[in-house]
């Protein structure tokens, strides 16, 4: 049980820690809210984290493996990251953002939860690690402790999530008393910039998923074609 917890902790943090859209989001909204977003938006991520855990562990798993599904996940993943970066853009353009916190409203943290889950839901990288990785961890936690084992897993790596990105949030939120707002808005548009970058790799990620798909597919028309005429 303890090696199954400690190598869900590992490979947790080998992921979270890596740059990408989630970590991206939780630096902006941190300077804007505080600590709390770490705990939010990787608390909405764990909920996907759960979700994905069943239905993979339920035999699905190979159907969010193939190219046609990265692909959707991929088109779909870069138009949210699109929508989030020009936002934050036109946020800074309208002169909408303030490092004031005083003033937010417990909606935000809603829409931060709701974040973490889709950014996660969005990120074509996340659902082919779930689907490889995930998958054979998952069963090796099965075949080691049966239900328990999965539930061990799980806990172990969303506390990983949860941890460094709560981590992220405090270390973001301490230093922002250091940053004036002119900064602050350097600092949006480059982080909106990541986004929008990374929106344009999901997006080229995708075409060469459907290039893939159908190069595979164009064979199997031929043939099928070339039976029905004999």
């Amino acid at each position: 049980m303890i090696a199954i917890f400690l190598q869900s902790v590992l490979i947790g943090y080998s992921g979270a820690m890596m740059p990408g859209p989630m970590f991206t989001y939780t630096v902006d909204r941190s300077i804007r809210h505080g600590v709390k977003t770490g705990l939010i938006v990787s608390l909405g991520h764990s909920l996907l984290d759960l979700i994905l855990v069943i239905i993979i562990f339920l035999g699905a798993g190979k159907y969010l493996s193939t190219d046609m599904a990265r692909a959707i996940i991929g088109l779909v993943g870069g138009v949210v990251l699109e929508f989030l970066g020009f936002g934050m853009i036109k946020d800074v353009y309208l002169n909408k953002i303030s490092l004031d916190t005083k003033d937010s409203k417990s909606g935000k943290q809603g829409n931060m939860f709701l974040a973490g889950a889709v950014l996660s839901a969005s990120n074509p990288y996340f659902i082919i690690w779930w689907s490889a990785v995930g998958l054979a961890l998952i069963m090796n936690a099965y075949y080691t402790l049966g239900i328990m084992g999965i539930g061990v897993f799980y806990i172990g790596h969303i506390l990983a999530d949860i941890s460094w990105f709560t981590f992220v949030a405090a270390l973001v939120s301490k230093t922002r008393r250091l940053i004036n707002i002119k900064v602050y808005k350097v600092i949006i548009v480059v982080l909106a910039v990541c986004l929008i970058a990374f929106g344009v790799s999901f997006f080229a990620s995708s075409i060469r998923y459907i290039s893939q798909f159908f190069q595979f597919q164009a064979p199997l028309l031929l043939l099928g074609g070339t039976i029905r005429s004999v």
